[in-house]
């Protein structure tokens, strides 16, 4: 599922770096590993044990953006008669990491990569993260290998997983895979990601499921401050995310068959939730008729529209419920499903950014051996789902106090200005505060003032903004 994309450019001395590294500062960030994880780390990289089943024959390709190191997943696609076959193979991260040890209790306490605009922080030692278990092109690696058979239509008829040595053939791009399919020069396996792609998002809609086109965020210094810019997903993005919604989907289903697992959850949106991003569409000038549903709403939306891929950045705000639901003795959850993606589904093609993702790949492969999961799993698994969540939540701090540096930078010359805003929220105990969001540029901050009409528009002076302070501060005008 999406979350907020912000890339920022400029010198490591500019001002919003200098911002973006006292962050990571005040939240305990931590920029390196323990010596003792990275020596244990080293000491798995030289020598996995492999599996015993020889994929390197299938002509494997990864599909990421250019800078990605950290290469968690390799496909190839062909036909199967009428319909397809999707090859996934995902990193076996369960490979270099042994249950108990010093590099298993330091992914524990991260439980996941946390990105900032201007670089990452990662799950695991780059030794392992972005070389010995990463699925690089012209490397041979141990692997989770998914094939998921598809009819026509791009509904799944059989699962079966695996482990299995791979090797990937070519390291892809969006851009350069969308060239090529535009232009109709992309070879079989890289051409069916159009076919394929496109019958799952048809199944998402017959199904009632959400896919938001999240478009990245860039800020750019120049000589006189920042400039906002949105970068909309291509289609190829959009449809290697729905392979990764397949093999989620078709993992929850075989843990569900099988009577234990960990689910990715998320109820249906809670109506005020639902009426703050009404006020927020209101905002942006962006119509929303009150009978015109949600899922219909984000289909008409255009990324590459600054107000339209504004309010889908404010969209993955509803993806806040989600959590982990472990489950065993095949006693089923009172939720077994994802709101977003209107069916089961669990996280399992990224255990290298990810730490649950590594638990899901040794269930699914215990339910299709029809044996129990290790040992390991099953003692980890109740506690698991607290430990994502507090990642989760630390994630999301690094995320809005990102968002709040980026738009203080962005503003920080602007001070004193007037802009139109709309207020979408208030606080609870505190009605004379709330947030504004502007239409442009599409920013939102606190405001505070004597009269804040919710759902309103009101001109507000912006009275700060300093990346330092990582905070904006609008004051509603009086008589407004």
């Amino acid at each position: 599922m999406p979350r907020r994309k912000i890339r920022v450019t400029g010198a490591p001395q500019a001002h919003l770096r200098a911002a973006l590294a006292a962050l990571r500062t005040s939240l305990g960030i931590p920029e390196d590993f323990p010596p003792e994880v990275r020596q244990e780390a080293e000491r798995a990289a030289r020598g996995p044990m492999p599996p015993s089943y020889d994929a390197t024959d299938i002509p494997f390709f990864t599909l990421d953006p250019p800078a990605s190191a950290d290469l968690d997943q390799a496909m190839h696609l062909s036909r199967r008669g009428t319909g397809y076959r999707v090859r996934h193979a995902v990193a076996d991260v369960a490979a270099f990491v042994v249950p108990g040890g010093a590099l298993d209790a330091e992914t524990h306490r991260r439980v996941s990569t946390l990105y900032f605009p201007d670089g990452r922080i990662p799950l695991h030692p780059t030794v392992i993260g972005d070389d010995a278990a990463g699925l690089l092109p012209g490397r041979t690696r141990p692997a989770v290998l998914w094939t998921i058979d598809l009819d026509a239509e791009g509904r799944t008829v059989d699962v079966d997983v695996r482990r299995a040595l791979v090797r990937s053939r070519a390291g892809l791009d969006h851009a350069s895979v969308q060239e090529h399919i535009d232009a109709g020069t992309a070879e079989e396996p890289v051409a069916l990601l159009k076919e394929i792609g496109t019958a799952r998002e048809r199944l998402e809609l017959e199904r009632g499921g959400i896919s938001l086109n999240v478009p990245e965020q860039e800020i750019t210094e120049q000589e006189h401050g920042y400039v906002l810019s949105y970068r909309a997903p291509r289609p190829a993005e959009n449809w290697n995310a729905q392979l990764s919604l397949l093999t989620g989907i078709a993992a929850a289903e075989l843990m569900l068959a099988h009577g234990t697992g960990i689910l990715r959850t998320l109820p249906a949106a809670p109506d005020g939730a639902v009426a703050r991003l009404r006020r927020t569409a209101t905002a942006l000038r962006i119509d929303w008729p009150h009978h015109v549903s949600y899922a219909t709403l984000i289909r008409t939306l255009d990324p590459h529209d600054p107000r339209h891929a504004a309010f889908l950045q404010e969209c993955t705000t509803l993806l806040r419920g989600a959590r982990y639901t472990p489950f065993r003795a095949g006693v089923r959850p009172a939720i077994t499903t994802h709101a977003a993606v209107a069916a089961p589904y669990t996280h399992c093609t990224a255990p290298l950014r990810r730490l649950a993702d590594r638990y899901a790949s040794e269930i699914c492969l215990a339910a299709v051996a029809d044996r129990p999961p290790p040992g390991w799993v099953l003692t980890a698994l109740d506690a698991l789902p607290g430990q994502m969540s507090e990642g989760s939540r630390r994630a999301g701090t690094v995320e809005r106090e990102c968002v709040d540096i980026v738009e203080a930078a962005l503003l920080a010359d602007r001070v004193g200005e007037v802009f139109d805003g709309c207020v979408v929220d208030l606080d609870e105990h505190r009605p004379t505060a709330g947030t504004v969001q502007l239409e442009s540029p599409a920013v939102s901050g606190r405001v505070e003032g004597e009269r804040l009409p919710l759902g309103e528009r009101l001109p507000v002076r912006l009275t700060r903004a300093d990346p330092g302070a990582a905070k904006i501060l609008f004051t509603a005008l009086a008589g407004a």
